[in-house]
């Protein structure tokens, strides 16, 4: 039991390395689809490029850094609610067989970082707002 309690000292930091990599990690699909970089290997609807791509690099690139963290948070969970339903669940509801795995995670991640703020390690934290 000790060394469970051990670990909670490192929850702030643990908590923001959470954050920056989600973001990180989220941004590069918006990049893909806005820039083509990483090349996808296939077609996208114009619309999902636009907007998807979009919420993605920017919502990612903000919750990465910490600026504005609860809506862009809330604006990525929103759009992976979205990819979820609209997209992956019409071929088949359960995650394993329509390939929406990633979009449950992404979308729960958020709303946690939502739930959570920006914590230490940010822009919003930096700039004194509250985390």
């Amino acid at each position: 039991m000790k060394a469970i309690v051990f670990f909670s000292k490192f929850e702030t930091p643990v908590y923001s390395i959470l954050r920056i990599v989600t973001g990180f990690l989220f941004l590069w699909h918006g990049s893909q689809k806005l820039f083509g970089f990483p090349p996808s290997g296939h077609p996208t609807p114009l619309y999902i490029v636009i907007i998807g791509g979009t919420i993605e690099f920017f919502g990612g690139l903000m919750v990465m850094a910490g600026f504005k963290t609860r809506w862009a948070a809330f604006l990525c969970s929103g759009e992976m609610a979205y990819a979820y339903w609209f997209v992956h669940a019409t071929n088949n509801i359960l995650p394993l067989r329509n390939g929406g795995e990633m979009a449950i995670i992404y979308c729960f991640l958020f709303l946690f970082i939502v739930t959570r703020g920006s914590g230490a390690f940010s822009i919003d934290s930096l700039l004194g707002k509250k985390r």
